[in-house]
Order: C-alpha cells, then sequence, then structure tokens
C-alpha cells in the first residue's frame, strides 16, 4: 500500500509558538511563568523566544501575577503571567481578584488538560473560565488553533482599554500542541468583539459648562481624586487645573501621586486612615469634584453622611460606577483626561472663585491636626523608620510597593509622592504577600531605578519565597521589613474594640504570653522567625536593627548595596494607625489619639 509523505518543504507553526509570537507583537517584554503539565509547550516556546521577550520564573503562581502586576502598574501596559493547569491556575486567582478591584492591566494565560479530557475531573483539571467568571474583564477557553492570535490580540486590547482589567487565556494541551502551516497564521487579525466599543468617551461641552458654573459659585470646593486619574494618564491635566483653581487636593490610596504630596494644596490621603484636615475638608465642602474614583466604603464610612452639604460632580470612564454608591448631581460618564483637557481649556480668569477663607481654614486644619506620631526613645517606630527612608530616597525618584496592613497605611501618610505611577498597593482587595513579588515585577520593568518594598512580618511571609527570584532573576529589590511579630492592623481593632484579646494575631510559638495579649510589651531577644538567616539562605543580603541610632546608617547601608538587600527592622507593636474612622462610622466618630 502506498504511502502519501508529508511536505516538509511546508513550514509549520505550532499553537504555543503563535501565543508566544503574539505576546511579542504585543510588546509584551516579561511574562512571569511557572511550569507544569499543561503548559509545558508554552514554556518550550518560551525558551525558543528568550533573545525576544524575557521569562522570570516565581517560586509561587501568586508571586508570578504581582510580580505582573509590578509590571503594568508603573508602565500602564498589561502585565503578563502564566502557570499550568488545575493547581497552578487556581493559585493566579489571588493576583487576578487583586487586579481586577483596582483595574490593574494584565494577561493571564493557563494551561488546561486536553479538550477529550475536559470536564472528565482530569488530572490537574479545573474549570478556569467558570473560576474565574467573575473576577475578570473577560476571559477565553481556546478551543481552535486558528483563534490563538486573534485571542491574544484581543487580550491585550481589552486589558488595556476603557477601564483596564485582567483578562484570562484557557489554552488547552492540543491547542498547544496542534500546527498550521506558517503562511496562514494572521498575526494581525481583526477583532471579532462586537458587544465591547471601548471609544474615548468625552464629556458634552453642556457638561462642562455645568462644571465651570458650580466651581465659579463654590466657596469650599475639594478634589477627590482616585486611581482613575493615573490609569486615564491626567495627572498632568489635573495638576494644571489643581494650580491654576487653587483648590486642594484630597487622595484615595489609589490616587497618591497623581498630586505632589509635599505641595501645600495636598490634603494628602482620605478615608478610614486618611488625614483628619482631608476628611474634614471633604465633609465641610459645598463642592466635591469626585474625579476618577469609585466612593469606595473605605473612603466614604457611612455613606448617607459622607460629603452631604455640598454639590458632587462624579467623572469615570465607567458608566456603572456612577450613581452606585453615592448619588451625584452632575455625573459626567467621559475619560477623564479628555475631560480635564476641556474643562482646562473652558475655565477662564472670571470662573476662579475666591477660596482664600477656605484656605486659611484648612490651613488651620493642618496646623491643629497633623500626622504625627510619639517619641519613644531608642525604639523605632514605624512611622519613624518610614520618614527616614523617605528623607533618604525622595531625591532618587524611587518605585515603593507595600504589604497589606499597618505598614501600608504609614506609608502611604509618610511617604509623599509626587509622581503617579511610583507607589504600588493593593488597595481595592488589600492582599497580604503583594509587597515583595509586586517590587519584583516592577524592579524587572524599571531596572534602572531604585526599587523597594515596605513590609510587615506578617505580609511578608505570604509570599517570602520570591526572595529566591529576586537572587537567581538579579533583581535587586531593598526589603524595609517592619517587623513587630503581630498582625498589626487587626491586632489595633483589638486593642480599640476588643479590650486587646488577642485572638490569633501573635506571629511568634504560641505558648509566648503575647498570644492572648498577656505580655509586658516588650519585643524578645529573639524575634520568630529570624529573617537575617532565612534570606541569607535564599542569598540575599541581610541585617537587623533594633535600635534608632543605628538605623540611619544600616538604611544607608541597604539603599547603597548593589544586590537584593532586606532590613530585618524590630519595632514595637503598640503603635496604632491614626487617624481612624471605624468601618461604617463618619467623620464625627474619627479617633485621632
Amino acid at each position: 500500500m502506498a504511502t502519501v509523505e508529508q511536505d516538509k518543504s511546508v513550514e509549520t507553526i505550532a499553537g504555543a509558538e503563535i501565543l508566544v509570537e503574539m505576546l511579542i507583537r504585543m510588546k509584551a517584554d516579561f511574562v512571569f511563568a511557572y511550569p507544569g503539565g499543561a503548559s509545558m509547550p508554552l514554556h518550550q516556546a518560551l525558551r525558543a523566544a528568550r533573545d525576544r521577550i524575557r521569562t522570570i520564573l516565581p517560586r509561587h503562581e501568586q508571586g508570578g501575577s504581582f510580580a505582573a502586576q509590578g509590571v503594568a502598574r508603573t508602565t500602564g501596559r498589561a502585565g503578563v503571567c502564566m502557570a499550568t493547569s488545575g493547581p497552578g491556575a487556581t493559585n493566579l486567582v489571588t493576583g487576578i481578584a487583586d487586579a481586577k478591584l483596582d483595574s490593574v492591566p494584565m494577561v493571564a494565560i493557563t494551561g488546561q488538560v486536553p479538550q477529550a479530557l475536559i470536564g472528565t475531573d482530569a488530572f490537574q483539571e479545573t474549570p478556569m473560565v467558570e473560576v474565574c467568571r467573575a473576577i475578570t474583564k473577560h476571559h477565553y477557553l481556546i478551543t481552535d488553533i486558528k483563534d490563538v492570535a486573534r485571542i491574544v490580540k484581543e487580550a491585550f486590547y481589552i486589558a488595556e482599554t476603557g477601564r483596564p482589567g485582567p483578562v484570562l487565556i484557557d489554552i488547552p494541551k492540543d491547542v498547544q500542541l496542534a500546527t498550521l502551516p506558517r503562511d496562514e497564521v494572521d498575526f494581525d487579525p481583526p477583532f471579532k468583539l462586537p458587544g465591547y466599543r471601548p471609544e474615548i468617551r468625552k464629556a458634552a461641552p453642556e457638561q462642562i459648562s455645568q462644571v465651570v458654573a458650580a466651581i465659579r459659585r463654590s466657596k469650599r470646593p475639594v478634589l477627590y481624586v482616585g486611581g482613575g486619574c493615573i490609569q486615564s494618564e491626567a495627572s498632568d491635566d489635573l495638576r494644571e487645573f489643581a494650580l491654576r483653581t487653587g483648590i486642594p487636593v484630597a487622595m484615595t490610596v489609589m490616587g497618591l501621586g497623581a498630586f505632589p504630596g509635599e505641595h501645600e494644596q495636598s490634603l494628602h490621603m482620605l478615608g478610614m486612615h486618611g488625614t483628619a484636615y482631608a476628611n474634614y475638608a471633604v465633609e465641610e465642602s459645598d463642592l466635591l469634584l469626585a474625579f476618577g474614583v469609585r466612593f469606595d466604603d473605605r473612603v466614604t464610612g457611612k455613606l448617607e453622611e459622607f460629603a452631604k452639604h455640598g454639590k458632587i460632580v462624579h467623572v469615570d470612564i465607567d458608566p456603572s460606577e456612577i450613581h452606585k454608591n453615592k448619588e451625584a448631581h452632575i455625573p459626567i460618564n467621559a475619560d477623564l483626561k479628555e475631560m480635564l483637557v476641556a474643562l482646562n481649556k473652558a475655565l477662564t480668569d472670571s470662573d476662579i472663585p475666591d477660596i482664600t477663607e477656605w484656605r486659611t481654614k484648612i490651613a488651620g486644619w493642618k496646623k491643629k491636626y497633623p500626622l504625627s506620631y510619639r517619641d519613644d526613645g531608642d525604639n523605632i517606630l514605624q512611622q519613624w523608620a518610614i520618614e527616614e527612608l523617605y528623607n533618604q530616597t525622595k531625591d532618587k525618584d524611587p518605585y515603593v510597593a507595600v504589604g497589606v496592613g499597618q505598614h501600608q497605611m504609614w506609608a502611604a501618610q509618610f511617604y509623599k509622592f509626587d509622581k503617579p505611577r511610583h507607589w504600588l498597593s493593593s488597595s481595592g482587595l488589600g492582599t497580604m504577600g503583594f509587597g515583595l513579588p509586586t517590587a519584583m515585577g516592577m524592579q524587572a520593568a524599571q531596572p534602572d531605578s531604585l526599587c523597594i518594598d515596605i513590609d510587615g512580618d506578617g505580609s511578608f511571609q505570604m509570599n517570602i519565597q520570591e526572595l529566591a527570584t529576586l537572587t537567581c532573576e538579579k533583581l535587586p529589590v531593598k526589603i524595609l521589613l517592619l517587623n513587630n511579630q503581630h498582625l498589626g492592623m487587626v491586632t489595633q481593632w483589638e486593642d480599640r474594640f476588643m479590650e486587646g484579646r488577642r485572638a490569633h494575631t501573635y506571629l511568634g510559638p504560641a505558648d509566648h504570653p503575647e498570644a492572648l495579649g498577656d505580655g509586658d510589651g516588650s519585643q524578645p531577644d529573639d524575634t520568630y522567625p529570624n529573617f537575617v538567616k532565612i534570606a541569607e539562605g535564599y542569598g540575599v543580603k541581610s541585617r537587623r536593627v533594633r535600635s534608632k541610632a543605628e538605623f540611619p546608617a544600616a538604611l544607608k547601608e541597604m539603599l547603597e548595596h548593589d544586590g537584593p538587600y532586606l532590613l530585618d527592622v524590630i519595632c514595637v507593636y503598640q503603635e496604632h494607625v491614626l487617624p481612624m474612622i471605624p468601618g461604617g462610622k463618619s467623620v464625627k466618630d474619627m479617633i485621632l489619639e
């Protein structure tokens, strides 16, 4: 029987190779990928293209998802992470949810079992599209090699346009291994997105006129600025508007850096742990210019009491945010940058209100209620350590990532940011373990910049394994570890509302009296664990300090080291983040001491 020989002159390309080629064409410089059985063809394709795209191996898939955010949050372009099927894929879920809540563009790629096995409970099978349906902006299960190029192109477009967010691509192993003649692959295919039209929405001229009229009539205006200002690259336009009008600027934790933190018009952060003067200003404002915000509960507290005395202008690119939590008097569904450009153009000198009296009142609040902390002798207070870090690094144009907890809020309060995209915080989801891997990604994306992770000992241990990635990938991240041996933020709530009863918030051995809140308040000579030994085991230079006197020199040593460095700073655990508005309460319930 005669056999038909395959035409070996026809060059073929596999599905995995098409996907990697598309990543390159979408200008993805990095992919944070952890391999497994269902993603091995993808890794082979990445290996073959290693001179065109850098694959960084995290030591946990969650670390890879946050590292991808480190790229996205500093550049504005979609970060890319990859995992195998089953447990590898589910380990990405927290990072995907985090990106969704903070509107971070990300493309998450997961290997999937071959299509013939889907639905059979095959080894390492999970239905990732179903798992991620509610925490992605969009999601794909690729069933045909002919769709690979189009889907990757669409995924980046969806992730980066409109309100940014994460997109999932689940690709079965048989699609990765399937081949096509290379000349049949269109690497710039047309979209098939009939329901997605993220055109740049502009405010109507009459809406701009309404805003101008509201500004002209106001006596106590306040700008309330969020992450949307940074995502829309509108910070320069915001600065122009604020400086021209003299209107004070309060920022959410996502909005820090949208307006210079040290400028006299800055009210810094508002909300639960915002400054007293920011919260008082919003409370008494007669015009709240809410730009790129979503009236989150950590900002508003009791909704019906928030900014109830003034008119609200709400500008957001996502129509679902308008009126969602707080009714706006002038709702504008538009791209914030476009709106600010139009607003700046429309404003005349006669529209600028005289708010001298208002600014004088705010200056009085600033003087009466400054961010402050006590003097604790030679003990290191976290606020003081962050302030010293700021003083030693503010001229170095650093990028700062944080974990989640008290240290996160103190960093937001005491480290002042003058530029957008230099402050990286898990804000909406509040994910412990965010700091170290995110700093890893931002260092990869900003190789010539100083990249710092301000972390707490609880949050740090969630992804401590990424110390290995710092060493092996030569990423010189500097880690300021504020170590108080407790889950500080929960401990603070225990102190304030539960009579100091410790319920599993002490991170040392369970037989220590501190585990129940019965300690004498001092730190043990040997803190647990020994982070210096752990770091050195990973090949990361490390040092521990306990004394305020030795801290500045130790910090300088860390900053000047040419590789990754962990500075373990032993801090007191009795400190509270203040001011504080308890959840569901209003400015009237603000705790100041």
